[in-house]
C-alpha cells in the first residue's frame, strides 16, 4: 500500500485552483495554501491514513496538512482516545486538533445519526472554501454502505454510495484514498509499520445498524463470496456513472420549471406535468435537493406528485416532511423550510411607529420581519407625497382583506384580498408585506404600489420605496 500516493491519486482528480491570495510586495502574488484536514479517529483506519498524510506532508509542503479528532464525550474512554491522538500527532509530525461536541439525545433520535451530524459540522468548521476533508473509509465501509441503502430502498444516487472525490458543502471537496482497499489490508499495513491506534467499544455494540452488519452479516457474506466487498464497489461506481448521466440531464431541464420567489425558487406545475411519470419524479427530487431539502422516499415522492399535480384547483395543499414544507398556489409548488414556517406560525408582527418626516427620510428602516425599508426622495416615476407635519406615520403588517386599494398604476380600486390574488403573492407570505400608512390610511404597499391618491404632484419631490430582504 502506497497511502502518500493514494491520497495524490484523489487530489488529481480535483479541479485546478484558481483562488489567490492578495498581493505580497509589488506585483507578487502567492497561492494560499490548500488546507488537507483528516477526521482523525485514531481508529485504525484513520491511524494509517495519519501515517500516510506524515509521508505525503514531506513530500507536498504546497498542503497545510491537519489532523481534527472530535471529542464526542459519549465514551468514558474519550479524554484517553484524545491523548493518544495528540500523542500520535507529535510522533508524525503533523498538526492536531480536539473539537469538543455535544450529541444530544433524544427520543426516536438516532445517536449514530446525531454523532455524525456534530461532528461533520465540528470537521466543516476547519475549513475554508476549497479546503479538503479526507476520511479513511475503505472498501468495507463501501460494501456497508451499499448494504444500508438496500435497506432503507434507497435508488441509484443511494446505492452509488462514496466516492473517491465528492463535492462536499458546496465550496469543498471529500476525499477517501483508501476506498479500493480491505480491511485485512489496512489492519496488514498497521502491524507492518507498528502502527499504535484505539479501538472504540462502541464498535462491538450491534445494536447500530454499521456494527450489526460488520459484525454479523459481512463476515458470513465474505464466507460465502470473499470478493464481495469489491464486485459491490463497482455496482456502487457503476450507479454513480449512470446517476452522472441522470444528474447531467436534470441540470439542463431543471431551470426551465423552476422560477425565482423572494429567497427559493418554486416549481412550474403545469411544465412539470408534461413530463412522464419518471421524469417527474426525478425532477421533483432534484428541484428539492437543488433546495437544501432532503429527497423524498418512493412513497413520499409519489404522493407529493399527486397532491401537487392532482388535487383540485381550489383545494389547500400542505404537505409537511422532516426539513420542509410543500405548498401549493396559483400553479407553482413552493418548498419552504420546516424551521421558518413554524417560526411564522401564528406570528403577529408589531406596528412600526416613525416619529417624524427625518426618520422616515433616514435611509433605512428596520423592519421586524428582518428585512429593511429602504427610501429616499425622488421627482421622476411613482413617488409617494411626504406626510404632513400633523400626520402619524406607521408601518403595518396586517390589513382586512376588505380594505379598499386604488394602485398607482390602476384606473378602478379593488379589495385588497383580490389584488394579493392577482399579484400571486401566496397567503402565507402576505402578512410579511409591510404596508406604509398616514393617520392610519394606508398609503403603499413597500414593493408593490403607491395609492392612486397619495402620489406627489408632478414638479414636487416624494419618496420612492423599496424593501431589502434581510
Amino acid at each position: 500500500m502506497n497511502i502518500a500516493a493514494s491520497i495524490l491519486q484523489c487530489i488529481k482528480q480535483l479541479p485546478q485552483r484558481s483562488v489567490q491570495v492578495e498581493p505580497i510586495t509589488g506585483e507578487q502574488t502567492c497561492l494560499k495554501k490548500r488546507k488537507l484536514v483528516l477526521a482523525y479517529s485514531g481508529g485504525v483506519d484513520s491511524e494509517i491514513l495519519a501515517h500516510g498524510l506524515s509521508l505525503f506532508a514531506k513530500q507536498h509542503l504546497e498542503f497545510e496538512c491537519l489532523l481534527v479528532h472530535v471529542h464526542h464525550g459519549l465514551s468514558g474512554n474519550a479524554d484517553k482516545w484524545a491523548e493518544h491522538c495528540l500523542s500520535q500527532a507529535d510522533v508524525y509530525g503533523l498538526s492536531c486538533i480536539v473539537k469538543r461536541v455535544e450529541v444530544k439525545l433524544a427520543p426516536r433520535v438516532s445517536v449514530e445519526a446525531q454523532a455524525r451530524s456534530v461532528r461533520y459540522a465540528a470537521l466543516l468548521s476547519e475549513l475554508e472554501p476549497d479546503d479538503l476533508l479526507m476520511t479513511a473509509h475503505h472498501q468495507d465501509d463501501q460494501l456497508e454502505t451499499v448494504l444500508l441503502a438496500l435497506k432503507r430502498g434507497l435508488g441509484p444516487k443511494g446505492l452509488s454510495a462514496m466516492g473517491k472525490v465528492q463535492g462536499f458543502n458546496q465550496q469543498n471537496w471529500i476525499i477517501r484514498p483508501l476506498l479500493d482497499y480491505s480491511k485485512a489490508e489496512i489492519q496488514a499495513y498497521a502491524k507492518q509499520h507498528d502502527i499504535s491506534h484505539i479501538e472504540d467499544e462502541s464498535n462491538f455494540d450491534d445494536k447500530y445498524d454499521r456494527n450489526f452488519l460488520r459484525l454479523e452479516v459481512i463476515p458470513a457474506l465474505k464466507q460465502r463470496w470473499s470478493a464481495i466487498a469489491a464486485t459491490a464497489s463497482r455496482s456502487a461506481e457503476l450507479c454513480a456513472l449512470q446517476q452522472s448521466v441522470i444528474d447531467e440531464e436534470i441540470a439542463i431541464r431543471l431551470p426551465e420549471l423552476q422560477q425565482q420567489k423572494g429567497r427559493g425558487r418554486t416549481l412550474c406545475l403545469d411544465k412539470l406535468a408534461t413530463y412522464s411519470k419518471a421524469w417527474q419524479s426525478l425532477l421533483l427530487r432534484g428541484h428539492m435537493e437543488s433546495q437544501g431539502f432532503a429527497p423524498p422516499s418512493k412513497v413520499q415522492g409519489e404522493q407529493i406528485l399527486a397532491q401537487l399535480l392532482e388535487a383540485k384547483v381550489d383545494a389547500s395543499v400542505e404537505i409537511r416532511l422532516t426539513d420542509v414544507v410543500i405548498r401549493r398556489f396559483k400553479r407553482e409548488g413552493y418548498f419552504l423550510s420546516l424551521d421558518s414556517v413554524q417560526n411564522k406560525a401564528n406570528k403577529v408582527y408589531p406596528v412600526v411607529d416613525v416619529v417624524n418626516i427625518d426618520a422616515l427620510l433616514s435611509g433605512d428602516i428596520a423592519l421586524p420581519t428582518g428585512g429593511t425599508l429602504l427610501t429616499q426622495r425622488c421627482q421622476t416615476g411613482a413617488c409617494l407625497r411626504f406626510p404632513t407635519a400633523s400626520e402619524q406615520v406607521s408601518i403595518v403588517f396586517a390589513l382586512p382583506g376588505s380594505t379598499r386599494c386604488q394602485p398607482h398604476n390602476r384606473s378602478k380600486g379593488r379589495e385588497l384580498k383580490k389584488l394579493w390574488q392577482e399579484l400571486a403573492l401566496p397567503p402565507w407570505e402576505r402578512g410579511d408585506v409591510p404596508l406604509l400608512c398616514y393617520d392610519g390610511k394606508l398609503v403603499a404597499a413597500v414593493g408593490y404600489w403607491i395609492e392612486k391618491s397619495f402620489l406627489a404632484r408632478d414638479g414636487t419631490s416624494g419618496l420612492s420605496l423599496n424593501l431589502r430582504q434581510s
